[in-house]
């Protein structure tokens, strides 16, 4: 196979992104050290080493079909013994295609630039779109996506119709138009190419049905379908809403933003509306203060934008010259200071109200999103969610809800109140959701001892004033409580039956040996590891929990040590590096998705299936050249699977010349039948 490690040109995720966590939260290295030695760490003698020190056994490690809690919602499979991956792994390939077992077909569907809404506009494949068109056409770069029955809230799962929901992440310039960006001789840009940009962004909404064939298709005219993009309004809500760092010339009450941008994983709520994440949000803002404010710095914002520079529209219209965030005027109600803390949040859209307003649920915190999932709802409790910073050495949180969970009137005012934790994970194998809160004593000591100290590379001069100050500076708040920085957090997931919840690490090449940690022992660490944590006593609320490693990715002879001398040990049928995308089918099938380095041994990037209590894996699917695949759902019914595909070069084979069309893939099995089984 062709060596491709090359990064793509048109690729811009964290893993290019400048390290910004500068604190130095490494409480455990130095125990680690002195207990192991690289070179078995690289083997993955981390399981060994935690079950020798705690005697631990997660649910998901020792479970057995006696464990089965008579659960008939399709997610009580037992154990390992009768979860099956019946399918014959595929081979590392670097073919510019999708390639799926035997017996199993991918199909293309909703590739970017399809007519989703409005007037239906169609596609050029020389990327002729104007702004206007492709505001009503399906975005780029797609993500994470998520299948809603269209009968769900009434207690239906139709496997036959439904909403499809997915993210656009950010946008290939140069294919987005036919020519590439255009730079006017002053700088500027065209006004019609920028709109177009930030129309590529955002979400989609499509209402999809099978045809009389058994065939997927759009419903052409229907209401649900919508675009959400980077202009659309939204609320702020939470903590944040009408605080004076988030006011605006467009809201001077603070309480109103436009857009959503950089949106990589998404959630579904227990109440079926829909969370997209807002990741690398700080590369589309310019901020020219001097000092720069600690919430730009912290984040990652610049004197001059990263991505587009759309604040440089020649219009210099008011929806462009918002992402220039320095101070211009005589207060922030003149000027765009405040934009950039309008974003870094969980945006929740109702996909079953097309005239519903996204709401901002600042809550959540303010940092890299990558997603964020759900611990399984229960009827008078309260409702908890985590969330990974995707970025090196960034944090892993978990938000509880002040108000219990009811499912007769839950929404998405339950995520407005509550605390939110950040992760410490303990080098014996326990760890500690650290309260960031200003009701919390414990958090309020430790930030009054960092006043007139720097926290890293920030001189902090005065603690925060109340929660929204705290939640504008989530990340500072994380350092400043001691949490343990991470190997790009990004997609969680909760098993279904045991409750474990799992994280994927995609990788850190930053990380030294002094910096190695019991939870990211690898420094440096190119191919990345899957983490897992099981809450005390099962309670997802619960403020300590116990974790192992799940497995090392890594190439073939790379081994993750079970339970004394148990191993797992990756060969061609499941080599992988950079895990990134997690999602458990109601099967309990473990489904990971990566995005990192491809060329010799790896092939393209590709999607696993795991079984989670024998750690078994296989080879599922393999994307077509530099793609990432990304986002992952089945039907009701698992006979119908949505995957995510993007930033292709040269696909799909209808695509023009250097303008590649990301897609949802659809992956069946001849003849039907569940799929993975």
């Amino acid at each position: 196979m062709k060596d491709q490690n090359a990064p793509s040109l048109i690729k811009l995720d964290p893993e290019h992104e400048p390290v910004v966590n500068h604190s130095d939260n490494q409480p455990f290295h130095q125990v680690l050290s002195s207990r192991m030695q690289r070179r078995t760490v690289m083997k993955g003698t981390m399981g060994a080493a935690l079950v020798g020190f705690m005697g631990l056994s997660l649910a998901g490690c020792g479970s057995d079909s006696d464990d089965d809690d008579g659960d008939d919602s399709g997610n009580g499979d037992s154990g390992g013994q009768s979860l099956s991956l019946g399918f014959e792994p595929v081979a590392p390939t670097d073919a510019n295609q999708i390639t799926v077992p035997a017996g199993y077909t991918a199909t293309v569907f909703l590739p970017w630039g399809t007519p989703v809404t409005g007037a239906y506009p169609d596609f050029d494949l020389q990327a002729n779109n104007t702004g206007e068109q492709q505001e009503q056409q399906v975005g780029m770069h797609h993500d994470g996506m998520h299948y809603y029955p269209i009968d769900v809230n009434e207690g239906g799962n139709s496997s036959t119709e439904g909403l499809l929901v997915f993210n656009h992440e950010y946008i290939d310039a140069d294919a987005a138009h036919p020519n590439g960006p255009t730079t006017l001789g002053n700088g500027d840009r065209p006004a019609d190419e920028v709109r177009k940009e930030i129309a590529a962004h955002g979400v989609t909404v499509a209402h999809i049905r099978r045809d009389s064939n058994g065939q997927w298709e759009l419903v052409h005219g229907s209401a649900y379908n919508r675009r959400i993009t980077g202009a659309t309004p939204m609320e702020l809500q939470g903590p944040v809403r009408g605080d004076d760092k988030v006011v605006t010339r467009y809201s001077n009450d603070g309480t109103a933003t436009r857009g959503t941008l950089n949106n990589c994983s998404m959630g579904p709520t227990p109440w079926n509306t829909y969370l997209a994440a807002e990741e690398n949000w700080h590369g589309y803002f310019a901020c020219r203060d001097e000092p720069m404010p600690k919430e730009y710095k912290r984040a990652g914002v610049m004197a001059e934008s990263r991505r587009y520079k759309w604040e440089l529209a020649d219009s210099r219209a008011d929806a462009y010259v918002r992402f220039d965030a320095t101070s211009t005027g005589a207060s922030a109600t003149d000027d765009y200071r405040n934009e950039a803390n309008t974003f870094g949040y969980m945006v929740e859209i109702d996909p079953f109200d097309p005239e519903s307003v996204p709401q901002k649920r600042t809550a959540l915190g303010k940092f890299g999103h990558e997603g964020v999932i759900f611990a399984p709802a229960v009827e008078g409790q309260p409702v908890v969610c985590y969330s990974g910073d995707d970025s090196r050495f960034e944090y892993i949180y978990k938000f509880v809800s002040a108000q219990p969970y009811r499912a007769a009137t839950a929404d998405g005012s339950l995520l407005d109140t509550g605390t939110l934790y950040v992760a410490r994970f303990n080098d014996d194998g326990s760890g500690e959701w650290l309260p960031l809160s200003m009701d919390d004593a414990g958090f309020v000591q430790k930030m009054t001892d960092a006043v007139g100290t720097m926290v890293g590379d920030i001189q902090f001069d005065a603690a925060f004033e109340d929660q929204a100050d705290l939640l504008l500076n989530t990340r500072l708040a994380a350092d400043i409580a001691g949490a343990t920085p991470m190997d790009r957090p990004e997609w969680g997931a909760v098993d279904p039956q045991t409750g474990e919840v799992y994280f994927t690490l995609t990788n850190n090449d930053n990380r030294t040996e002094a910096q190695e940690d019991a939870a990211n022992p690898n420094g440096p660490n190119p191919d990345g590891h899957i983490i897992r944590w099981m809450e005390a006593n099962g309670d997802h609320t619960a403020t300590t929990f116990d974790w192992d490693i799940f497995v090392f990715a890594g190439d073939s002879g790379t081994q993750t040590v079970v339970e004394g001398d148990a191993v797992v040990e990756l060969d061609q049928s499941n080599l992988f590096n950079s895990p990134d995308g997690l999602w458990f089918d109601s099967d309990r099938r473990l489904w990971i998705q990566t995005d990192g380095r491809w060329g010799e041994p790896w092939g393209n990037n590709m999607m696993l299936a795991a079984n989670p209590d024998t750690r078994e894996i296989k080879r599922f699917l393999v994307g077509p050249t530099n793609c990432e695949v990304t986002g992952v759902v089945t039907t009701p019914d698992r006979t119908s699977m949505f995957v995510g595909i993007q930033h292709p070069v040269a696909w799909p084979e209808d695509s023009a010349e250097g303008h590649p069309r990301s897609s949802v893939v659809v992956v069946t099995r001849d003849g039907g039948g569940v799929i993975g089984a």
